[in-house]
């Protein structure tokens, strides 16, 4: 096992920054975070005719670039430390997650080459507010037809295609439907992070087709969401090493008493924390990446592992950060509170650390 990155890798890296400086600086976030879309329709392209970003994790015989999810961890990393503004998450991790792994190549061959050329934005539907508003597909002799409502859809309100978890007949069942589909309402959620936009769908008859094998969505979704969450990890970390190098360099300029404030021990021993926090949370997302490269037995222990600990590593650089600013770091045009809110709002997502905690207490008998 190696969990450090090759001179190729960390060149990706590189020039994945350089984009990300120059495409998403903070008065870009900024601006994004206050449209309704979210994101910048010619930044996405040039994310894949330039980067190939989209692609990255997509195999090359279906347009991608046949990389491990080591490079997307990579990525990813570099997305979290610029709050990147972009359907990615949705598209490259959780749809992209769901089709690689549902078995179907028909909807493989069809959607993924799209997705990869920066055509189709896509997202995954998992998450319902309560069993009465519950998602099912219904046979209606030609196809199926879907009734209920999902909350906290990434950028569902601009997907092109739309993965939906829903109950049948068979068991539960994944299927797919157009943004645009017949019986679909889609209405932009109001949260805490703006940058960051999620949808509640309401499926009224909605017809969708079935992707995969009906009955086998619950393992199939079970592995989706063991990646979101090493995937998300991985952003986390990229937030907390933004944290960390924007308090320190505020600490080594701020002066007080004719000394910069990072020669007081208190400031030391909280950027003595954070760093510690940052690089053990690196060190969590980067095995639980290695897991999901590899396909290794231990993916379900390590992802939820880096989940919570990089959630709580996130969350607590956001906040000293907010502390070693003092008085301007609680203000709205310092970027401090934009990565406050991106940590919090990523601690919740996909569980909070104490169900993740939970979950490996399970997995490994305690």
């Amino acid at each position: 096992m190696h969990l450090g990155y090759s001179e190729d890798q960390e060149e990706l890296r590189r020039f994945v920054r350089q984009f990300l400086e120059e495409k998403s600086p903070e008065s870009a976030v900024r601006d994004l975070m206050e449209t309704e879309r979210g994101y910048d329709e010619a930044v996405w392209r040039q994310m894949a005719a330039q980067m190939g970003l989209q692609g990255i994790a997509i195999e090359e015989r279906h347009g991608g670039g046949g990389f491990t999810f080591r490079e997307l961890v990579l990525v990813l990393e570099e997305m979290g430390r610029s709050l990147l503004c972009a359907p990615y998450f949705s598209t490259v991790v959780l749809a992209v997650g769901a089709l690689s792994r549902s078995g179907d190549e028909a909807a493989c061959e069809e959607l993924l080459p799209a997705i990869a050329a920066g055509d189709c934005i896509a997202t995954l539907a998992v998450e319902e507010d309560d069993e009465a508003h519950g998602t099912v597909a219904l046979a209606d002799g030609t196809g199926w037809r879907l009734r209920g409502e999902k909350s906290y859809v990434l950028d569902g309100h601009v997907a092109d295609i739309v993965l939906v978890a829903a109950r049948s007949p068979k068991g539960l069942g994944l299927f797919r439907c157009g943004g645009d589909a017949e019986g679909l309402q889609r209405e932009l959620l109001p949260t805490l992070d703006l940058t960051r936009k999620q949808a509640r769908l309401t499926f009224d008859g909605t017809p969708a087709d079935a992707v995969g094998t009906l009955g086998e969505g619950g393992a199939v979704l079970d592995r989706v969401l063991q990646l979101a969450a090493v995937a998300l990890a991985a952003e986390q970390v990229g937030g907390a090493q933004q944290c960390l190098d924007m308090a320190v360099g505020y600490a080594k300029e701020r002066m007080q008493f004719g000394r910069p404030i990072g020669s007081f021990q208190a400031i030391k021993h909280r950027c003595a924390d954070l760093l510690l926090d940052t690089e053990t949370a690196r060190s969590a997302a980067y095995y639980a990446g290695w897991c999901a490269a590899t396909g290794d037995d231990d993916l379900p222990v390590a992802a939820a592992m880096a989940k919570a600990h990089c959630s709580d590593a996130y969350f607590r650089a956001a906040a000293e950060n907010i502390q070693i600013h003092g008085g301007i770091g609680f203000t709205w045009e310092h970027p401090a509170h934009l990565y406050f809110k991106r940590a919090k709002s990523s601690q919740l997502m996909f569980g909070d650390p104490a169900h993740h905690r939970e979950r490996l207490a399970n997995l490994v008998g305690l």
